[in-house]
């Protein structure tokens, strides 16, 4: 069996809740109980988290998984989770077997157990919070009055972003009941760890997996790029073909728009006209409204360029590396992998394949830096974004800033060569101090960050896959 990689931040912030209700308990606190909010995208590991948790813990736990059915569905489902709990007094639903939300959640109160530290997961609470009536108010109410009193640590689990964020908001009946954690994609360092891959082949593998541990684990250790794609597109059930439907037909209805907007972003098209047109020509407000939703999910990210002047030049781009990936080489062509013709995907994905990952890994490379600067060549950006014209005639793909989108300091410029075999040479630099020359007056600093190094001088800062990756690990 495959050891369980990454995720130790998260551990350690789950064992120090589980810690916080055993020392409450033992100090005789009158309310011990924690709760802990997890959100992150679908398939990203949320549930596998928790249940690597529980089996290092070891307590009685309870995991509840919600499916999305009635809420009587859903009520009944939960009475056959606790009967397969390792909950003590988990026989007390077979003897009252409560028909409304608000008995259930007080006969689990009930079967808590009053001197030892127990664990309650409830999965995918945003199909709660949309089928059973008032059920934010019937959490609130249990939590407040019968399971904060007992020693147990509740973990609320959602996909949705949106719905999670929204749980804990102001003026909603749980705010403030429960500690926020988000979990993200299995890192580069992660992904380079688990895979056997070098800093540079670990980047490949995160722009196409996107860190999601499903698809990961169909990478053997070692193999490259192509081998991986070969052996996925050679097999229909592969988690690298089907994880993204999967997961678009849980947030998006066959009938949404939203689903041909993001099919139109995941092409290539990044403005607010070509996504129309890419899309067939939808109306401006059906767009504006599909955008919204696909930014309020974050599947989308809208940005605007990074300078010292406001821009209404905002670009669009897919935000989750592997739904990149899938929307711009599978996704076309589902229909001749599924006839065993992967070798003309394959192809394609090899003809564009330097290209894509250029562009494609530039919001890789700006995150990587934000988690290793302040270094001893550049300081700490509380903002790093790119910056472009309408044209393209100047575009600079690191802006280092105090803000964003409109900052007072610019603290580094800098130009991304993710190339193999191609340094970043003399007339890469001369374009990046032209560009530099439409955007400021001042010296700013200058950084380049290259696949395969640098063959010229006058820069400020050179980063390589190496020293990105070094900025994954933790500190």
């Amino acid at each position: 069996m495959r050891r369980f990689i990454g995720r130790e931040r998260e551990l350690k912030v789950l064992g120090g809740a589980l810690e916080a209700v055993r020392d409450a308990a033992g100090g005789e606190a009158p309310q011990p109980g924690r709760c802990v909010l997890i959100r992150g995208r679908r398939r990203v590991g949320k549930s596998s988290l928790v249940e690597e948790f529980l089996r290092r813990t070891g307590v009685p736990a309870l995991f509840f998984t919600a499916a999305g059915g009635s809420a009587q569905e859903e009520l009944e489902e939960l009475h056959d989770a606790v009967a397969r709990s390792t909950l003590p007094e988990r026989g007390l639903f077979r003897e009252e077997a409560p028909a409304q939300w608000n008995a259930a959640l007080r006969l689990l109160a009930e079967s808590l157990p009053e001197d030892t530290p127990s664990v309650v997961v409830i999965d995918e609470v945003p199909y709660l919070m949309d089928r059973v009536d008032a059920f934010e108010g019937v959490l609130q109410r249990a939590w407040d009055r019968l399971l904060s009193r007992k020693p147990v640590l509740l973990l609320l689990i959602g996909s949705d972003l949106s719905m999670m964020e929204a749980l804990d908001s102001y003026g909603r009946p749980f705010h403030q009941r429960g500690r926020e954690m988000v979990v993200g994609p299995l890192t580069p360092a992660d992904i380079g760890e688990m895979l056997d891959l070098d800093p540079a082949a670990a980047f490949d593998a995160a722009l196409i997996t996107g860190g999601l541990p499903l698809v990961c684990a169909e990478w053997r250790p070692g193999a490259d790029v192509w081998e991986f794609l070969r052996d996925c597109l050679g097999n229909p059930t592969s988690a690298l073909l089907v994880s993204a439907e999967r997961s678009l037909a849980a947030e998006f209805p066959p009938q949404a728009m939203g689903r041909e907007v993001l099919r139109a972003i995941g092409s290539g098209e990044r403005t607010f006209t070509n996504i129309a047109r890419a899309a067939g020509g939808i109306s401006h407000s059906t767009l504006t409204r599909a955008t919204e939703v696909l930014t309020a999910k974050r599947v989308v990210a809208a940005e605007l360029p990074l300078s010292l002047r406001p821009s209404k030049e905002r670009r669009y781009r897919v935000a989750d590396p592997y739904l990149r990936f899938w929307l711009a080489f599978l996704d076309p062509h589902m229909a001749e992998i599924e006839r065993m013709r992967g070798d003309l995907t394959l192809s394609r994905i090899r003809e564009r394949w330097t290209s894509w990952r250029g562009r494609a890994v530039e919001p890789l490379v700006r995150e990587s830096l934000a988690r290793l600067l302040p270094d001893g060549a550049l300081p700490a950006a509380p903002a790093i974004g790119g910056y472009w014209t309408r044209g393209n005639d100047v575009e600079i793909d690191l802006v280092g800033a105090d803000r964003q989108p409109v900052a007072r300091t610019l603290l580094f410029l800098g130009s991304v060569k993710w190339l193999e075999h191609s340094a970043f040479d003399a007339h890469d630099l001369a374009a990046l101090h032209k560009h530099r020359a439409a955007l400021t007056d001042e010296p700013v600093p200058l950084v380049a960050v290259s696949r395969s190094g640098v063959s010229c001088s006058g820069l400020q800062a050179v980063y390589g896959p190496g020293e990105l990756l070094a900025g994954w690990r933790e500190r």
